[in-house]
């Protein structure tokens, strides 16, 4: 440890700025101790001491950020903790399709308010996962407040970066819940995409103030007037003060900051309320318990407070509260307008839910707040573990991962052929993957994920109506009346050289055309309507590959219609083995069952006996094929003679084999499964 404050403290010009020449200055009075001196101050010393020292030298810039303002926005980054009057705080979110630059937006803002430090930023700084970098996308919605001084006067900004996938749009509506304005990144060589219509429609419905930002205009193929005419075309939005921007160079970001302070309302001046705050997001902390973060609503709250989390009826006493900046800061108080965290020794990860209103245990507020509409899972598949013995961390896992990741939805299920498990339901395929790959990394469990599935509703002949997201779950044949599955209404935007080869997409899905218009010269919306057991698959990765990457598509769900829909069943030497079991369309049955015995037979070792591989329908088989028996040479004895010695050879070898095949059980590999599940993903 000593060498290293010599190594922080040895370069004279660490201390003697050009603010510090007087000899009786405490800088100068201190870089003249030697190093056995600096042992004995604390660490809490020398951290105040270098942002002293830091705040007094001359920031270098760049030349687009050389301005008055920006120098003295990035010296206050050391003074974001100073309370500020609610009439200067600002709660702004990024919204904008993925990889249209909101990560790299967000970065600069952070160094160039001097929030971070030159030294330790990175790319992506608030992407704090491996997924996430190792993907280049936002998985999780992050919080960080800045200081910026406009006109002399200090502004708190406080911005919640959101993610821009479809799968993870629960989490972009809970931080505009939180917010009053919103900043819309458009990318000037891509345009207006799917998600940034569907993100610019959940920031109206909050009401909040919309600053339109084309950013990318570095780029060589950027098209900045072309994009904002996309905007005001099909979005709506006044872009006579859009704001134009390049996040990797550092262009125009004065301008999107003065923007922030000058058209984004403050927050209502309720400090005087009683004490109401609403979670927005919260995760597990094996050391300190839950770790909630909040917006403060109305009133404020001290550190050692008795709070109340209104939903679960819990109280516990505010340990630490602090604020995220972007690393977790503490501080004695937050009133209402600021967003912070709460860490409150809560070991139970039920009491403290996302949407949940934190009040005064010795103040309480009269009602809670609205919270967030719930999260309706739209896929499903079952998480196994591989080692029946991880099932209890398994279940642990889910329910602190919840916590964190307020769409996952779970219960427990049953396998005859991979034990204990659980359902679990998420808002699309990309949410699926991410949250078995953070299950396996963050957890260390090894799992097993089948099929995909969508929820049908069956309709019985005795009237009643159930809701089957299972293959085994579903009633017999006779006892079914109508089988309806959910559609989605689906809009693809494409460049128009690929719109022929998305129709034949959605056709082959059984998509109904609804109507194709223009938004502009060379890109157009396509409108389809199909079953989304259709979209759960392969779809997006089509869509992708036949445009080359440049189409988008953004869904939503309108309902459940009927549908020819049938149980596909899978027999291995006669008996029925149900976790291989699919529901499909009548018109893909054959299909899928011939993909599925081809593979089953490359898969499952043979037997001493003959095993028939059938699918059927009912009782109906309607592909097949034969696994063949190990035989041994009955005949290698027989050198010559009359044929009828061989043929009783042979007929006593035929019997042996009936007689195994009537008592016989075929023992399906756990690797069989894997590979059929895997098939059953890319053929359904």
């Amino acid at each position: 440890m000593a060498m290293a404050y010599a190594m922080d403290l040895s370069p004279p010009t660490f201390f003697l700025s050009p603010t510090s020449s007087s000899s009786s200055s405490p800088l100068r009075r201190l870089s003249s101790l030697p190093i056995s001196t600096f042992h004995r101050h604390s660490n809490r010393k020398l951290q105040i001491l270098c942002q002293a020292t830091a705040g007094t030298q001359p920031q270098s810039q760049s030349s687009n950020l050389s301005d008055a303002n920006s120098k003295l926005a990035a010296r206050s980054g050391q003074d974001r903790l100073l309370k500020v009057p609610i009439s200067k705080v600002r709660n702004f979110s990024i919204i904008a399709h993925i990889d249209h630059g909101k990560s790299t937006l967000a970065d600069k803002l952070l160094q160039v308010t001097g929030t971070v430090q030159n030294r330790d930023m990175k790319e992506q700084f608030l992407d704090n996962m491996d997924l996430e970098r190792e993907r280049g996308i936002t998985i999780k919605l992050q919080a960080a407040r800045m200081r910026y001084v406009y006109e002399d006067t200090p502004y708190c900004l406080n911005l919640i970066d959101t993610p821009g996938h479809v799968d993870f749009s629960y989490e972009v509506s809970r931080s505009l819940a939180a917010c009053e304005g919103a900043l819309l990144v458009v990318d000037a060589s891509q345009g207006v995409e799917a998600q940034t219509l569907a993100n610019v429609y959940l920031a109206l419905e909050n009401n909040l103030e919309i600053i339109p930002v084309v950013n990318k205009i570095d780029l060589p193929g950027a098209e900045p007037e072309q994009v904002l005419r996309e905007i005001e075309e099909v979005i709506g939005l006044d872009c006579s003060k859009a704001i134009l921007c390049s996040a990797k160079e550092g262009i125009g970001i004065t301008e999107i900051l003065n923007a922030i302070v000058e058209r984004i309302p403050p927050p209502p001046e309720t400090a005087e309320k009683p004490f109401r705050a609403l979670i927005f997001d919260s995760y597990y902390d094996p050391y300190r318990g839950v770790i909630v973060y909040f917006r403060v609503i109305d009133g404020k709250v001290k550190k050692g407070d008795r709070i109340l989390f209104m939903a679960s009826g819990k109280d516990y006493f505010a340990d630490e509260i602090g604020v995220l900046s972007p690393n977790q800061i503490q501080v004695d108080e937050l009133y209402a307008g600021e967003v912070g965290y709460i860490s409150a020794s809560i070991r139970s990860v039920a009491d403290a839910r996302v949407g949940d209103t934190i009040t005064n245990f010795s103040r309480k507020a009269e009602s809670s707040l609205p919270g967030y509409e719930e999260a309706t899972p739209m896929v499903f598949c079952g998480l196994f573990p591989v080692d029946a013995d991880q099932f209890p961390d398994l279940r642990d896992a889910l329910e602190k991962l919840q916590l964190n990741d307020a769409a996952l939805k779970f219960e427990p299920e049953t396998s005859s052929a991979m034990g204990f498990g659980f359902r679990c339901g998420f808002l699309g395929l990309l949410h699926m993957e991410i949250v078995q790959e953070r299950l396996e990394r963050e957890y260390n469990l090894n799992l097993i994920t089948t099929a995909p599935s969508v929820v049908y509703k069956v309709h019985t002949v005795n009237g009643d109506t159930t809701m089957c997201s299972n293959p085994s779950l579903l009633p017999q044949p006779g006892l079914r009346k109508s089988v309806e599955e959910p559609y989605v209404k689906i809009e693809l935007l494409t460049p128009k050289d690929y719109i022929g080869a998305l129709m034949e997409l959605a056709q082959d899905r059984r998509g109904e055309f609804k109507e194709m218009k223009y938004i502009a010269e060379n890109r157009a919306s396509l409108l389809y309507e199909l079953p989304l057991a259709e979209m759960v698959g392969d779809f997006f990765d089509q869509l992708k590959s036949r445009t080359k990457g440049y189409a988008s598509m953004e869904y939503s769900v309108i309902g459940y219609r009927e549908s020819d829909l049938i149980k596909l069943d899978i027999l291995i030497n006669a008996e029925l083995v149900e976790p291989l079991s699919t529901i499909v369309h009548r018109d893909k049955a054959y299909s899928v069952g011939r993909a599925l015995t081809q593979k089953l037979k490359e898969l499952i070792p043979r037997q001493m006996f003959k095993v028939p591989i059938q699918a059927c329908i009912g009782s109906k088989v309607i592909a097949s094929e034969a696994l063949s028996a190990i035989r041994k040479d009955v005949l290698a004895k027989c050198y010559g003679g009359d044929i009828s010695r061989k043929k009783k050879l042979l007929k006593k070898q035929a019997a042996g084999k009936k007689r195994m095949k009537a008592i016989g059980r075929v023992d399906v590999p756990q690797e069989a499964f894997m590979a059929v599940l895997k098939l059953e993903k890319e053929v359904l």
